[in-house]
């Protein structure tokens, strides 16, 4: 079992291992207990209580008071505070990367990597908010200044595969706009925010940032209902996230919606096998392929086909399946038994409607652990036909690029997408002929918080990282003033 050194990340703990149902201006809040198990073994590694729609109304208020003083801090002095949480996170990686490790199963390598990726966000909107001028305008008649002010309270709803880069960058853009913000994280990994709401109280104003732990489907439309809540910022799944959009319809609250995808991964006639497989690598198998952005359509140009599939079955081969802790293993667990049962779904689908199918041996007995797949598809199988969300490589020949793209831009999941190509013109004009939100260029690993992050279609609608992920937690007023 992972040992999570719980005193140096500021959690509560009751007894052994027991955690509170979240946080309110610095104060623990107590609910129904509920084991929390560790993917790789099954075997608990704390207990955490559940928060229920009770608590929405004390954390929004507190976020809102927080708010009013938050909002008049000198944005130098804002941004200096968030840099003092990068720091913090910084120096508690490894206790921090422990802890994602043993909630979500992600590689202890990745896991430590994601609490680094996670400060750059504080660090890069603690740039990007000194940059919130007012606009200036006049005409004959008028003077005009437009000033950005906080939208307000933000809810800010995370999904379980990045347990603490998600919620950082919700918050760190709320936070440096000047909101408050109530934070839901998903129940199968809460621990991570729960010590990043930690962090955030010692450096900021109290029930400025509040977290909420809970069963999604009854806490999170109590916080996103709320009156006061302005701004709904939800990852997830497109299905999940179509019902967030409902709800804040009806208030005309905003949202931000980063949704599922289904990200081509094309391999055209001129690219470097090599540069290829590595890329593809990084895309499909980062978090144990439990990632939106995961390589999930692979098209290779027949003439490349031969040499990338037999590369990718020689680095598949040598890859490792076991204990995320090991720095030897390239694999670890799913999130939990259920998501196993549905990728071995997807996988025996494949086979039934005469896909070619292999997979590697030496997966563990214990835990939530599955093989890596290799499906060469002909049949539209639903390994082909949707998001995998698991360690699938789905592949296809082709030989019309054309055909390609009009496929791709007829799913209306947009979120990102992979172009492989030694040309630089040829890779230019194929990645702007797609539409999804951003296209790692041979790279695996495009994303960064200097720059947009969204999806088109079913994707979503917003953006989070760069300026405008800044831009989606401000309100635009307008002065008009005579001359």
């Amino acid at each position: 079992m992972i040992c999570v050194r719980w005193s140096e990340l500021g959690l509560e703990v009751r007894g052994e291992s027991g955690v509170g149902a979240g946080r309110i201006s610095g104060e623990p809040i107590t609910g129904e207990a509920h084991e929390l198990p560790d993917p790789s073994s099954g075997a608990s590694i704390a207990t955490v209580g559940w928060a229920g729609p009770e608590h929405v109304d004390a954390a929004v208020a507190a976020a809102r008071e927080a708010q009013a003083d938050w909002s008049a801090v000198d944005l130098r002095e804002r941004a200096r505070l968030l840099r003092v949480i990068a720091d913090e996170l910084r120096a508690s990686a490894g206790p921090l990367g422990d802890l994602i490790c043993a909630e979500s199963g992600k590689r202890l390598e990745e896991a430590v990597a994601e609490v680094h990726f996670s400060a750059r966000y504080f660090d890069w909107f603690a740039d990007a908010c000194t940059r919130l001028d007012s606009g200036y305008y006049e005409t004959p008649q008028r003077r005009f200044v437009v000033d950005r002010k906080p939208a307000g309270v933000v809810a800010a709803v995370s999904p379980w595969n990045f347990p603490l880069s998600i919620p950082a960058r919700k918050l760190a853009p709320a936070l440096a706009a000047g909101c408050g913000v109530v934070q839901k994280p998903s129940e199968l990994t809460p621990l991570s925010t729960l010590a990043l709401t930690a962090i955030c109280e010692r450096v900021l104003p109290p029930g400025l940032v509040s977290v909420l732990v809970g069963d999604g489907a009854a806490l999170t439309p109590a916080i996103i209902e709320h009156p006061d809540v302005r701004v709904v910022s939800f990852t997830g799944s497109t299905s999940v996230g179509r019902l967030v959009a409902q709800r804040a319809a009806s208030s005309f609250t905003r949202t931000v919606l980063e949704l599922g995808g289904r990200a081509p991964f094309i391999v055209c006639e001129d690219a470097d096998a090599d540069v290829a497989v590595e890329a593809m690598l990084i895309a499909k198998l980062r978090n144990n392929g439990e990632s939106c952005l995961a390589a999930n359509n692979i098209f290779v140009h027949e003439d490349r086909y031969p040499d990338v599939v037999e590369r990718l079955r020689g680095r598949v081969a040598d890859i490792s399946i076991g204990d995320p802790r090991d720095a030897t293993v390239g694999l670890g667990p799913l999130i939990r038994g259920r998501e196993v049962e549905r990728v071995d779904g997807l996988v025996s689908g494949a086979r039934a409607a005469g896909d070619d199918v292999s997979v590697t041996d030496g997966v563990p007995r214990s835990g939530w652990f599955s093989p890596i797949a290799i499906v060469e598809s002909a049949a539209d199988s639903d390994a082909w036909s949707t998001e995998v969300f698991g360690p699938v490589f789905s592949i296809r020949r082709y030989t019309d690029e054309a055909a390609v793209v009009r496929e791709v831009n007829s799913w209306r999941t947009g979120l990102g997408g992979y172009v492989m190509s030694a040309d630089t013109e040829h890779q230019f004009a194929l990645a702007r002929s797609l539409e999804v939100g951003i296209v790692g260029i041979n790279n695996g690993a495009p994303n960064t918080p200097e720059v947009p992050f969204g999806g088109r279609g079913d994707s979503g609608i917003g953006r989070e990282g760069g300026l405008s992920g800044l831009l989606e937690f401000t309100a635009e007023q307008t002065l008009s003033f005579a001359r």
